[in-house]
């Protein structure tokens, strides 16, 4: 679309990717190439449609199923194996975790599979992101230059693996700048420039029209030699600075008329379209493609290479395998993006050393309620070390989602979705009270074991303690949560968290102690003490929780996670109502 009266990006662009075949989109830079592939995946705004199998993408019941993407680098969390990695993705993707392994083989990384992808080169980088885009098995691949910037060796073994895909039946729609690249890998190239389309032509048609032999001149009198050439009939194509392009003559005849003419000639080569077939590198763990059964047609006869595995070889699933949406497992999907790296683990093991250390400050000064030293709470930090961790853990939980959108690999907005709020809500809750409980646990062991049995007493009311102490921990992490969700970042996420009790908690206070705030403590007594009566003591424990509840920091937390879960409830309807 027009952007500030100016042109648009791509402008009346109509063709066809068929199945069985490749398509190769090719333009210089600037040319529209990557702007067509995010408008056909509905990642643009415009004002076209691109149709999968007659239904535009929106309406695709599975669209991992329908469509494989590759654009750009892996968004991949740097301190994640590309194991860990794949695993993650076939939860979101609802395919067997097992997949995640078969692709590993595909692509050539099973050897280097359990390597951070911070070691990662940019040819492994490319076959991980292949990886990522088969694991779905999807009909069709679409694919943003995928070969730039690869050794030759890693680019043939990419269009190995394409053509090889589409000789299964796959569509494939890929990308690139380079013409003879574009004409040895595709079925079919659509040249495009400014946006709009050049030609639309089969291989043989692009090679024999578009890749005529032509000869290459350096010069420092290049433009001095171009006039004697067109006096003489040559068909000049290209004339920058130094450098002449020349079709319809030889590199001798060239020559001869420089000598005759007295023009220094720095370089001379005949160039053809093609510079031949370059052998693949098959894996890139170094290790020796599996052997194929005698009994394999395909099988290469002895002395010859093995072709390059391909998709193809993989069992295929039935379809039924691919949940409707993504993520189809969030729950599966949350806990292995929480474990499947070592920051996590970090944060659990500072916020316990930290909570210790709080508990060893507190027993000098011997005026610290029992919980507090439980907590490690000293008077000088806003929320125990504990809690601080469970919100630092809740932030990260969407703030890692952003920053590294392994759930959007085009580089756009990770979609906010209900089903996946729930299982981050769960996971991060869950997490929260496991530190909460182990710092208690570990400061009352310490404490005892350094100060003697008796120096710790147990709480009076230990379950309306235990219950406040958890409710701390769950609400600080759901606050880091949904504040990371609502405004994409873990910094703002962790700020929230500690405005609570620096910015809120004060601001509550104030208002609990107006005369329309001591009507509400009063009500809320009156209500405590008819909880209070109910049987088997749940009654006591329930008006001790809210009776925490209502004193300032609760009352702050209660409205900060009532707020922000609203607002990113609303971010979510507004997103599907778009």
């Amino acid at each position: 679309m027009p952007r500030r009266n100016g042109p648009p990006a791509v402008d009346d662009l109509t063709f066809e990717v068929r199945p069985g075949q490749v398509t190769g989109l090719l333009g210089a830079p600037g040319a529209g190439k990557s702007t067509t592939l995010r408008l056909m995946l509905e990642l643009e705004a415009g004002r076209g449609v691109t149709l999968f199998n007659g239904t535009p993408l929106h309406g695709v019941r599975h669209p991992s199923r329908e469509v494989g993407i590759l654009l750009g680098d892996v968004p991949g969390h740097p301190g994640r194996t590309a194991r860990n990695h794949l695993r993650m993705l076939t939860a979101a993707l609802g395919v067997p975790a097992e997949r995640a392994d078969e692709v590993l083989d595909v692509v050539g990384l099973t050897g280097l599979a359990d390597q951070r992808l911070s070691t990662y080169s940019l040819g492994m980088d490319r076959r991980l992101g292949l990886g990522a885009a088969l694991l779905a098995e999807p009909r069709t691949l679409f694919l943003d230059e995928p070969s730039f910037g690869l050794t030759p060796r890693e680019a043939a073994w990419v269009h190995a693996l394409l053509r090889a895909y589409a000789a299964d039946g796959g569509a494939v729609l890929v990308t690139g700048r380079d013409a003879k690249a574009m004409a040895r890998t595709s079925d079919r190239v659509v040249t495009i420039d400014g946006g709009r389309l050049v030609a639309d032509q089969s291989a043989e048609e692009f090679t024999r029209t578009r890749l005529r032999p032509h000869v290459a001149v350096h010069s420092p009198h290049a433009q001095r030699l171009a006039g004697v050439l067109t006096d003489g009939g040559a068909e000049i194509a290209a004339a920058t600075g130094s450098r002449l392009v020349i079709y319809g003559t030889t590199s001798a005849h060239i020559g001869e008329i420089a000598y005759r003419n007295g023009i220094l000639l720095h370089r001379l080569a005949d160039e053809v379209a093609d510079l031949g077939p370059v052998a693949p590198l098959s894996r890139a763990d170094g290790r020796e493609p599996a052997a194929a059964s005698p009994a394999d047609p395909a099988a290469p006869p002895p002395g010859e290479p093995a072709e390059p595995a391909t998709p193809a070889r993989i069992p295929a699933r039935p379809r039924a395998a691919v949940a409707p949406a993504t993520p189809a497992q969030p729950l599966r999907y949350e806990l292995r993006r929480l474990g499947g790296i070592r920051t996590p683990w970090w944060i659990a093991a500072l916020s316990l050393l930290a909570s210790v250390a709080g508990a060893l400050v507190l027993s000098r000064t011997g005026e610290a309620s029992a919980l507090s030293m439980m907590s490690g709470w000293v008077r000088q930090l806003p929320l125990p070390p504990a809690a601080m961790g469970a919100g630092l853990l809740g932030a990260l939980a969407y703030g890692q989602e952003f920053r590294f959108p392994a759930l959007a690999p085009a580089q756009v907005p990770v979609p906010r979705r209900l089903r996946l709020l729930v299982a981050k809500m769960l996971v991060s809750g869950a997490a929260a009270l496991l530190i909460a409980a182990a710092a208690a646990v570990l400061d009352t062991v310490v404490l005892r074991v350094i100060l003697g049995p008796g120096a710790v007493p147990l709480p009076t009311d230990r379950p309306t303690q235990a219950a406040g102490w958890a409710a701390l921990a769950v609400g600080c992490a759901w606050a880091g949560l949904l504040a990371a969700g609502l405004f994409r970042t873990t910094a703002l996420g962790v700020t929230a968290v500690l405005a609570v009790p620096l910015v809120v908690a004060p601001a509550v206070g104030l208002a609990v102690r107006s005369r329309a705030g001591s009507h509400l403590i009063d009500a809320a007594g009156a209500l405590l003490s008819v909880v209070g009566g109910w049987p088997g003591g749940v009654g006591s424990t329930a008006a001790g929780v809210s009776g925490r509840a209502v004193q300032p920091v609760g009352c702050a937390f209660v409205l900060s996670l009532t707020v922000l879960l609203c607002a990113h409830l609303a971010t979510v309807l507004r997103g599907r109502r778009r």
